[in-house]
């Protein structure tokens, strides 16, 4: 039985960093991958999803060419194996490097194939038995496949099986009004595809305040998506070729025809065949792994990261686990995940750039608090770039001024929203940010005016 000081099973974010780390310690380490080095990231999610955003951008610049002033001869047209070879080459790349970097370090061994625990400190690959005093496990999520009637009888697509398409679809339906399912409905019907989106709670994005989410409902309906909220009854079926949805809305029965079907409900972690109870591991009820503050599980010598502990899902959350879990073992620190601020981007264009608490949370934790909200039409860049759409919105304490929280909708607010996210992480108060003074002309410039127009929540 090969014995290592510590095991990282799947090579997501969060894992080769702590492998690496683990190893330039002197420990020995073994590193387990089932399929794709990268983990959701790399493979389908970040950044293949974000290469073809940015390919659904160019046709759409493409197409209001004329609003710039600018000719272009003939109609746009989308390449889509193009789109694909190039996703395929970054995608590749990326892969490459990851799985290069592990096999190429000192004290790591890499084994490919699927793991499963026999015991709290032992796991089985490829018929090996792999033991060590320290398992990470690293191994992410997929989509949630619901039960919805008629789906077994009809052709699907998921998040990771729409990449793999080279064809511009004629009719996309996407059930799922969330986070994922906007990204690909707006991408797919600036490729050119008719879109519909079908969402069974009240409005899109239900985790976001109202006016975000009817703002981001009105930004994608003027690019001629339609959009079905409050759905009920959501049945499908196959007519000839196509892939019929009924429903209802609003009092009223509903069909839509469509060519191809993205599924986008959400995700589930990767931890249904690892064996975890032959470690005794707890999971919640959605199968998520239980972690405490630092990421430890319930079983002694064995922590979670990433997607898989429900406590982030994110890329960039996936990356501090592994920080906060190398800082306190290799670094004599103490750090928790309860010291991290909720943060994350929507890469719909214009992108939502979110920070901290909704106004919804704010206003029920009863807080005295303070609002700023601007338009992005008086933000001078956004009218320079002809990208009017959106709205900025902040959240102040009204007693500490610090920030609770905001929403950035809008051009470039992807990347604003992290000058609120640091001056959060500093504990300062927003009259730093409103007193500084930012470059013009630029969106941020803007933040300070923002934080000058607060009243009473």
């Amino acid at each position: 039985m090969p014995q290592f000081d510590s095991i990282v099973v799947g090579t997501g974010q969060a894992g080769p960093s702590l492998a690496h780390r683990l190893a330039n310690a002197g420990k020995r380490v073994a590193v387990i991958e089932r399929l794709h080095f990268g983990g959701t990231c790399v493979n389908t999610g970040c950044t293949p999803t974000k290469t073809w955003v940015a390919s659904a951008y160019a046709a759409h610049i493409a197409h209001r060419a004329g609003d710039f002033g600018v000719a272009i001869g003939g109609p746009v047209t989308v390449d889509m194996p193009r789109v694909r070879a190039r996703k395929e080459e970054i995608v590749s790349a990326s892969r490459t490097g990851v799985e290069r970097g592990l096999r190429n370090q000192a004290n790591i061994t890499v084994y490919q194939g699927h793991a499963r625990l026999a015991s709290p400190t032992s796991l089985v690959v490829g018929g090996e038995t792999l033991s060590a005093d320290k398992i990470f496990l690293n191994v992410g999520g997929r989509a949630v496949i619901p039960d919805i009637p008629g789906l077994g009888d009809v052709p699907y697509l998921t998040n990771s099986s729409l990449l793999e398409i080279d064809a511009v679809p004629p009719h996309l339906i996407v059930v799922g009004g969330s986070y994922v399912g906007l990204e690909f409905a707006q991408m797919f019907r600036r490729f050119g595809s008719e879109v519909s989106i079908i969402e069974v709670g009240p409005r899109l994005i239900a985790r976001e305040d109202a006016d975000v989410s009817a703002a981001i409902a009105d930004i994608l309906a003027r690019e001629g998506i339609d959009i079905t909220v409050g759905a009920g009854g959501l049945t499908l079926a196959r007519r000839g070729t196509d892939i019929v949805a009924r429903c209802t809305a609003d009092g009223r029965s509903k069909e839509c025809v469509g060519s191809h079907l993205l599924i986008a409900v959400g995700r589930r972690p990767n931890t249904d065949d690892l064996g975890l109870d032959k470690a005794g591991i707890a999971t919640d009820a959605h199968g998520y792994i239980k972690v405490a503050d630092d990421l430890s599980t319930n079983v002694p010598g064995i922590w979670a990261l990433g997607d898989c502990n429900g406590r982030g899902a994110f890329t960039h959350t996936a990356y501090n686990d592994f920080e906060i879990v190398a800082a306190n073992l290799l670094d004599g620190e103490r750090r928790r995940v309860s010291d991290r601020i909720t943060a994350y981007n929507l890469y719909i264009d214009p992108p939502l750039g979110r920070v901290g608490m909704t106004e919804a949370e704010v206003r029920r934790s009863g807080r005295p608090a303070l609002r700023g909200t601007l338009a992005m039409e008086n933000v001078s860049r956004a009218f320079e770039k002809g990208e009017t759409l959106g709205f900025m919105k902040v959240l102040v304490d009204s007693e500490s001024r610090h920030i609770l929280g905001a929403s950035i909708l809008g051009v470039t607010g992807d990347e604003v929203i992290q000058a609120l996210l640091t001056l959060m992480y500093a504990k300062a108060p927003a009259t730093v940010m409103q007193r500084a003074v930012y470059i013009h002309p630029t969106v941020s410039e803007f933040l300070p005016t923002l934080l000058g127009n607060l009243k009473p929540l």
